[in-house]
This record gives C-alpha cells, sequence and structure tokens, in this order.
C-alpha cells in the first residue's frame, strides 16, 4: 500500500479502486433501471428514445443521490464497504456537503471526455465500429491515477479527498 505524506492513513490501490468500481456498476444497473422505469411511468413514454435528454438528467440526479447519499452517511457505498474503502477528505474526516457534490459532478468530466473522443475519433476514421470504444470511457479516471503520486483520481486530488483503506490489520500474536 502506498502511503499518503499527508496523511497516516493507507490509500487504497488501483486494483481496489478497479474491483469495486465493477462492483458499483452492477448496482448502478439496480438505480438506473428504477430511476428509467419511474421516469417512463411517470411521462408514459414508450421507447427510451423518447424525451432522451430529460432521462440523462433524471439518470444522472438519481445517480448522484445514490453516491452523495452513501458517501455522507457513513463514507461508503455497498462496493466500498465490501472493499474496505472509506471516502475521507485529506485530514481523515467526512468531506463536506459541497465536496461530495462536486467530486460526483468531477468525476464525470474523464468519462465525458473520453466518450467525446471515441465520438470524434469515430467520425474521423469513419468507421462505426469505432464506437465501441465507448465501453472504455468510464475507466479514464484511471489515467490520471497511473500519473498522480498518490494514485489518486484528478477529482480527489483537486478538491482534497481520499479514498482509504479501513480494512483491519491483524493484531499482533499474543
Amino acid at each position: 500500500m502506498q502511503q499518503n505524506s499527508e496523511s497516516p492513513l493507507s490509500l487504497v490501490s488501483r486494483r481496489r479502486r478497479f474491483a469495486c468500481m465493477m462492483y458499483e456498476g452492477v448496482l448502478l444497473f439496480g438505480v438506473i433501471f428504477l430511476a428509467s422505469y419511474l421516469f417512463d411511468t411517470l411521462t408514459q413514454s414508450r421507447s427510451g428514445m423518447m424525451l432522451r435528454h430529460a432521462r440523462q438528467a433524471v439518470v444522472f440526479v438519481a445517480i448522484g443521490i445514490y453516491f452523495i447519499t452513501c458517501w455522507r452517511l457513513k463514507g461508503q457505498t455497498l462496493p466500498m464497504k465490501t472493499w474496505h474503502i472509506r471516502l475521507m477528505d485529506i485530514k481523515g474526516g467526512q468531506p463536506s456537503m459541497t465536496k461530495l457534490f462536486l467530486r460526483y459532478v468531477l468525476a464525470w468530466i474523464m468519462p465525458l471526455l473520453a466518450a467525446l473522443a471515441v465520438l470524434r475519433l469515430s467520425q474521423f476514421t469513419g468507421y462505426s465500429s469505432t464506437d465501441l470504444f465507448i465501453v472504455f470511457a468510464p475507466f479514464a479516471g484511471f489515467i490520471w491515477a497511473w500519473f498522480d503520486r498518490d494514485g489518486q483520481f484528478l477529482h480527489d486530488r483537486v478538491l482534497g479527498t481520499r479514498l482509504v483503506s479501513v480494512q483491519r490489520r491483524p493484531s499482533a500474536p499474543v
């Protein structure tokens, strides 16, 4: 584990963050399904393309509510709890509500830039199969983490938040 010179808490490895992210994706399927179901029921839309931008806004807000609520209550989502990861500020405390909101919004920047790059590449090459690279967009946040001195995401670096390990260390034999 890497140690942050500013905090005695050990930072979480990229591998554990990636595993947590995969588990998070499974749970987000349920959040997105429920939000979309409620949206379709309330708007009587019969297609995912009907009211597409409103649907995307509702899903964005629903995912934000999920993350910000979990981070605010215990500093963890269920996958974070499973992988013994907690979100903390640089001093080891709970981040403010403003930082939680900004963390959620800023976390979207790298994936959206990657999605835009895939769109531009597809337009440049003229090959529609290039669009398949869009599956890599959610992992764009890891690009910064490979170059960050502590392996942190860009939004965590900017906001002074950290994903720390809360795994219990084995006690010494008596």
